[in-house]
């Protein structure tokens, strides 16, 4: 289906020639520099910044949704814990278990399961790390704004304002990105009139395939392997010999900077001076210096927020499921659309197999031999 227009959407915007990205009307760069991800989780679903009043309520139902179902947490207490991702997917799905909403899909109520998955997924997220390291859960901080409590609840420290902001924009940066795989999958799963947290679930689940996301945990693992920037020339030609892709460069639409990027970038840049690891920036620039010289390819937003999760406190496995924290925004806006102007999405498939064939019994079937 590329390039193929399966609906109409007022969400998300992405300039791949200009290198824009474009919220409800909103560059990326813009609410970037001044919005907050409360402001922008508001302008997804409702099409327009919120007011004081607005944004102060808002904050208050995602506070007062951050603690999870009791049942939820013992859910993730005794789950093997191999894929951070797989147990995101039976999170959300048993999160509809214990919301007396679930089945109601009128905008609505639908409004207000967007704000309980926005606030419970980070909540998921942070919890599932803490009990699988067999420490306590921390309960959320009502002071914190969301980017805030995420980091708190997951390391148990209060970030510094430079962490909070970073992890604040870092949310925004990835909130939507249009008719990607996930959105569309979520969307698919709504059009058959299936509740929110199925096709959030579904949205999860195709988030989980490594073409999708991941890229980020592959490149920062790619910065461990190189460990030093002087060896990143060396090991990047040697992958390319190799016909291997190097994570986190090239993108399928944009053809040029990804907004994103560049100002991950300079936060890359600004956490390494400030929590005294420039390593990881400067292999980063190195690599970036590398592929561009062979390839003239471009950072896609995966590249430089490898070393921002890093560097924020946040262990590499748990990259795409902060990616879902974000993302979460945007997929529950392309629900509340969906469900406000529904039709089934059900395309056809270019039919290339046999025709005319006859039953023939089994007794007479000649036996099979591999081709």
């Amino acid at each position: 289906m590329e390039g193929v227009v399966v609906a109409r959407s007022s969400i998300s915007y992405v300039d791949g020639r200009q290198g824009r990205l474009i919220y409800q009307g909103y560059d990326i760069r813009d609410l970037a520099e001044h919005a907050t991800f409360e402001e922008v989780c508001f302008l997804l679903w409702h099409g327009r910044l919120p007011d004081s009043g607005e944004l102060s309520s808002l904050r208050e139902q995602l506070v007062a949704a951050r603690p999870l179902p009791s049942g939820v947490v013992s859910l993730l207490a005794s789950v093997p814990g191999r894929s951070p991702m797989a147990v995101l997917q039976t999170a959300v799905a048993a999160l509809g278990l214990y919301d007396a909403e679930a089945d109601d899909n009128g905008r609505e109520a639908n409004l207000r399961k967007s704000v309980r998955l926005t606030a419970q997924m980070a909540s998921v997220v942070a919890a599932f790390h803490r009990l699988r390291r067999g420490l306590p859960v921390i309960e959320p901080d009502p002071e914190l704004d969301h980017a805030a409590n995420f980091l708190y609840m997951l390391t148990g420290q209060r970030p510094d304002p430079t962490s909070a902001r970073v992890m604040d924009v870092a949310l925004t940066l990835h909130a939507d990105h249009e008719f990607n795989a996930s959105c569309f999958a979520g969307r698919v799963t709504a059009s058959t009139l299936s509740d929110i947290y199925s096709a959030v679930a579904a949205a999860v689940g195709t988030l989980k395939g490594p073409l999708h996301g991941g890229a980020n945990e592959q490149v920062m693992r790619l910065l461990m392997e190189i460990g030093e920037p002087e060896r990143a020339a060396e090991v990047v030609q040697a992958r390319l010999a190799a016909r291997e892709r190097i994570p986190g460069f090239g993108h399928r639409v944009y053809k040029t900077w990804d907004p994103r990027a560049l100002i991950l970038k300079r936060f890359s840049e600004e956490l390494s001076r400030l929590k005294g690891e420039p390593r990881w920036y400067a292999i980063s620039l190195a690599v970036e210096e590398a592929v561009r010289s062979a390839k003239d390819l471009y950072p896609n937003v995966d590249f430089y927020s490898a070393s921002v999760y890093h560097l924020l406190g946040i262990p590499v496995d748990l990259f795409t499921p902060v990616f879902a924290v974000s993302r979460i925004s945007g997929w529950t806006a392309h629900l509340l659309e969906q469900y406000a102007d529904n039709r089934l999405i059900r395309p056809r498939a270019e039919y290339t197999g046999p025709m005319e064939l006859r039953y023939v019994p089994v007794e007479d079937r000649p036996p099979h031999t591999a081709a």
